[in-house]
């Protein structure tokens, strides 16, 4: 029997780290090829990752809440000894556009986008040292150096984990001590973001922690510990304040859904100058449409709501108004109009927001836009849409009336000249043959990048959308 270790794959659109959720499988357990053992959570989405080899599980390198950089070994395989090693197969759930080929011409390991490090022996590869400080400290009577430990980090560059092992600074034996401490500063502690971010606010020096993770690896436990058996006595005067104003505090982490959506958030409120209009309108004609065709026998089970109508009378409004179709390419020193549709539906989830694409529909009909809308709201929620499904959009639309809200003033999803927010339906007085009546009044916002769209195009795009929402008979003039 060979040991084979499997690391954590590039699983693309730019994703250099996952976390461990949950682990499918435990050691001793016999897994076939392609089985799901573990499922990891990306800054975009859930991913299920498939056994590599036939083979029984030896060793779980990561325990289920911690961090794990690209070419991280995750777990360890007994497989067959005349297995070939460049056997292990790409995941069966990435997009086909995203995978390479089952086998690498060159004799890497495929990962679930293209392939791994090239594979010429059984052995781990060497990770190349952290920038170390390694300083000795002065003796008071000439004591010699000491040597600088040996730390290990994966450097990825694209698909590849490249790494090497740092020699010591000097292979000279310490003098005797004399009195004074001879002091070394080892190279940087392992550990991953969240726990470095944890071990600042309780003031603790992680060079400072035992690691119990794989090749030392701090965790968030080893900091907790170390705060424990520091006692209340020699803790830092920060570290005991934060101690104890957290005995009433809830620490969530940033990472994952809420991370990406903060960073986007960010690149999008300060990238671009944005500006909202809104449009306030009687929308009866539209909520009575929506009754009669349900009643259609072709659109019974699609069963087309108000966020679909909506959507089709922006993918209209769009042709007369296709700058807001558009993105800004800085590098080109362009404006990059699309001639095509990929229209972004923000949803919330228990992870957080996610504005999964529905590709080209511009071509679609209400029924098959209703059924998109419908199956990519449900595969977000369960948290599985892929995460080449949540980048490529358009123009993205937000349905804020879902929560009971009249309306509000969204940001756009970077890399997009345009975000319509569709507030609440309410039922209230107004202007209707003359005379007051209550009416389904709706209010809809449009936020635009004001670089690309002036405001006369924002405002004869969101009157567009509103004219067929107020008196669907209207769209005939607009095709």
């Amino acid at each position: 029997m060979a040991v084979r270790e499997f690391a954590l794959p590039d699983l693309g659109e730019g994703l250099t780290e996952s976390e461990l959720v949950a682990w499918k499988v435990a050691v001793g357990d016999t897994v076939q090829l392609n089985q799901i053992i573990a499922e990891v959570e990306t800054a975009k989405a859930l991913v299920e990752l498939p056994a590599p080899y036939d083979g029984r599980v030896s060793r779980l390198f990561v325990e289920p809440g911690v961090t794990v950089a690209v070419g991280e070994p995750l777990v360890a395989f007994e497989v067959d000894a005349g297995e070939p090693e460049g056997d292990a197969p790409a995941a069966p759930a990435a997009p086909a556009s995203e995978t390479g080929p089952s086998a690498s011409p060159d004799g890497r390991e495929p990962t679930l986008v293209g392939y791994g490090a090239r594979l010429e022996s059984g052995a781990r590869p060497a990770r190349r040292a952290r920038p170390g400080l390694a300083v000795a400290g002065r003796a008071a009577a000439g004591a010699g150096s000491v040597a600088a430990a040996q730390t290990a980090q994966t450097a990825v560059t694209g698909q590849t984990a490249v790494t090497s092992v740092a020699a010591p600074a000097s292979a000279a034996s310490p003098a005797p001590n004399t009195g004074a401490t001879a002091t070394a500063l080892a190279e940087r502690p392992r550990a991953t973001p969240p726990v470095r971010k944890f071990a600042r606010e309780l003031g603790v020096d992680l060079a400072s922690v035992a690691g119990s993770g794989d090749r030392g690896l701090i965790t968030r436990g080893d900091v907790q510990q170390y705060v424990e058996q520091r006692g209340s006595g020699s803790a830092t005067a920060a570290g005991a304040a934060t101690v104890d104003a957290g005995a009433r505090e809830k620490r969530i982490p940033i990472r994952g859904v809420r991370k990406a959506t903060a960073d986007a958030m960010v690149r999008s409120a300060f990238g671009a100058p944005q500006a909202t209009v809104f449009l306030t309108i009687d929308v009866t004609p539209t909520m009575e449409l929506i009754s009669r065709l349900r009643a259609l026998p072709e659109l019974a089970e699609a069963r087309p709501g108000l966020l679909a109508v909506v959507a089709k009378a922006l993918l209209l409004a769009v042709r007369r108004t296709p700058e807001v179709n558009s993105r800004w390419d800085d590098a080109a020193n362009e404006i990059v109009q699309a001639e095509y549709v990929h229209l972004g539906i923000a949803a919330a989830t228990p992870r957080g927001l996610m504005v999964p694409v529905i590709r080209d529909a511009d071509g679609m009909t209400l029924g098959g836009l209703s059924g998109a809308i419908r199956s990519l709201a449900e595969t977000a929620r369960a948290g599985r849409t892929a995460p080449a499904d949540l980048s490529g959009g358009t123009i993205t639309i937000t349905n804020v009336g879902v929560f009971g809200v009249d309306a509000g003033t969204p940001i756009l999803t970077p890399g997009e000249a345009a975000i319509l927010a569709v507030g609440a339906v309410r039922r209230q007085p107004w202007e209707h043959d003359g005379g007051i009546a209550l009416r389904q009044v709706l209010t809809l916002a449009l936020t635009f990048d004001h670089r690309i769209v002036d405001g006369e195009q924002a405002s004869r795009f969101l009157a567009d959308i509103g004219r067929i929402l107020a008196d669907p008979a209207s769209v005939l003039t607009l095709v």
